[in-house]
């Protein structure tokens, strides 16, 4: 693509660029429960990406502050969070459909009215569901690390990538990034201070500690037994 200055201008050309994808589906086996919750709820909570731009008041019937998870896995934490956040909405995206059943099937036990899910690509779903400014707060928690030198590019915390959050997120909004992979770390933090209108909510310029609305994990709960670290990383939207 070096002779296009973007994908978007090679298509215009005629030329068709590989997308590079942040995932791998590894599609596990969808359970009959799973499937059932797919079908009973996602009326009620399922987001279309093919519905184009979402008008959020619409969606969940107020005005609240909205906040956005990008892969949610199995969707327990995303769960506790908005039953513990109540005077906020909750988007959650994830490819995964085992992971989609089982978050809807969780939200319908919890009798949850302020949580929607996508299944689809995030990458889309920012370009196509979402306006600019219409968020309060993004959360990518423990992305898949690519940790082989050479598959960092599939690394979804890119500089390009981060402009597109940037352009959803309201000034003062925030993106919060957490990974138990040191060197991941360090990539979200290198990329992130280079990033154009953001500030780092490190008071040391680096790493916060966990808040207390990111759930703690069984996963992580683990790992802290076993001497692994986790590092959380803060952006405001400032500009």
């Amino acid at each position: 693509m070096s002779q296009f200055k973007s994908r978007e201008e090679a298509e215009k050309a005629g030329v068709y660029i590989r997308k590079v994808q942040s995932f791998v589906l590894r599609e596990g086996r969808l359970t009959n429960a799973q499937a059932r919750a797919i079908e009973e709820n996602w009326p009620q909570m399922g987001l279309n990406h093919e519905s184009g731009m979402l008008e959020l008041e619409t969606v969940f019937g107020r005005c609240a502050p909205v906040v956005l998870e990008i892969g949610f896995g199995m969707g327990m934490s995303l769960i506790e969070m908005a039953s513990n956040e109540k005077e906020k909405d909750f988007i959650g995206i994830e490819v995964h459909r085992p992971g989609v059943g089982n978050c809807l099937a969780e939200a319908k036990n919890a009798e949850l009215t302020n949580l929607r899910v996508f299944n689809h690509d995030a990458v889309e779903v920012f370009a196509d569901n979402l306006a600019d400014q219409s968020l309060d707060r993004i959360q990518l928690f423990f992305p898949d690390p690519w940790h082989k030198k050479r598959h960092h590019k599939r690394r979804i915390v890119q500089p390009e990538f981060v402009q597109k959050l940037r352009a959803k997120l309201r000034i003062g909004g925030v993106f919060h990034m957490a990974t138990d992979w040191e060197n991941y770390a360090q990539h979200m933090l290198a990329v992130m201070n280079d990033a154009e209108g953001f500030n780092n909510l490190s008071a040391t310029q680096d790493y916060v500690p966990r808040p207390d609305q990111r759930p703690l994990t069984k996963f992580e709960q683990r790992g802290h037994r076993l001497g692994h670290g986790v590092w959380d990383l803060m952006f405001e939207r400032v500009d």
